[in-house]
């Protein structure tokens, strides 16, 4: 292991090379989620949940910039295929697009009646559709008025989410293989840090639900996958890269614990990583998925 980055396997040298180095973006944070890259802007958004923030950052920018406060403690980002920001919200305990104008829209509010818990993590399919995890993080255990904590399909213009996946304990990060063939879902239950795999039929139902990977040490939270299929998840050392079989490659090493990540930059090969209190970039030798 040199310079944070540790080689497991041989091919994962040519994923991220050992001399690699993390470089800050920003600093100072109370506890840093939901990165997002926005490819027509060249942006980087990502919140601040203690401090109720969603921040922005350019590579003109000397350091990132309150995009919107308050944010009603929003977590997990991501960009639609119409350039608007999709955000969980865990104070509104909401999901909600923000168009090119800056509007708010509530898109994700009950389900069976019922509110949500606190949508936690999302990604939007090639067809619009937005899946996202609602684990009780973001409120106290009495709260919660769901019967599970779901995995959820959100098609455009529904009233109401559809649950695709009931039994995790605490889903939490998401993300598709590059075929959208596969839904990768984080369980970041202490006693359960698996990721997930399910197939994915082309109704939008889930089936042959298994587990992909563990996590150690730490918990499985934010994920991304590159264009090559290889999955990278956040974990409690850093970022984790397996193959799409699942094998272990290599190592990020981050300084404090990683929530989240996210491809992006010009030629997307860059990863930015959420931390704790920092954001980092680290350049790869892939082409991650956004």
């Amino acid at each position: 292991m040199a310079d944070g980055i540790e080689i497991l396997q041989e091919s994962f040298a040519g994923v991220v090379a050992e001399d690699a180095q993390l470089h800050v973006i920003g600093q100072g944070y109370r506890f840093t989620e939901g990165p997002a890259w926005h490819a027509g802007q060249q942006t980087l958004y990502f919140s601040d949940i203690p401090s109720d923030t969603i921040l922005r950052w350019t590579a003109a920018d000397a350091a990132p910039q309150v995009w919107r406060r308050p944010s009603r403690r929003a977590n997990g980002n991501t960009v639609d295929r119409q350039g608007r920001l999709v955000t969980c919200e865990h104070a509104s305990r909401t999901v909600t697009r923000t168009d090119t104008e800056g509007h708010v829209t509530t898109l994700a509010a009950t389900f069976e009646g019922r509110r949500l818990n606190s949508p936690n993590d999302v990604v939007v399919d090639a067809a619009g559709t937005i899946w996202f995890t609602d684990p009780p993080y973001g409120i106290k255990p009495e709260f919660s008025e769901q019967r599970a904590n779901f995995v959820f399909r959100l098609a455009e213009g529904a009233a109401e989410p559809v649950a695709v996946v009931d039994h995790l304990p605490r889903p939490n990060g998401l993300c598709f293989s590059p075929d959208e063939r596969v839904l990768y879902v984080a369980n970041s239950d202490v006693d359960q840090h698996n990721i997930w795999r399910f197939d994915v039929r082309p109704d939008g139902t889930l089936t042959g639900g298994a587990v992909f990977a563990t996590i150690v040490p730490g918990v499985p939270d934010g994920m991304r996958v590159d264009r090559d299929g290889r999955l990278w998840s956040t974990a409690g050392d850093g970022v984790h890269v397996f193959s799409p079989a699942g094998q272990l490659l290599g190592k990020i090493h981050t300084p404090r614990t990683a929530a989240n990540c996210t491809f992006g930059g010009p030629d997307r090969r860059t990863l930015f990583i959420t931390a704790t209190d920092t954001v980092w970039a680290i350049g790869t030798g892939v082409v991650g998925l956004l």
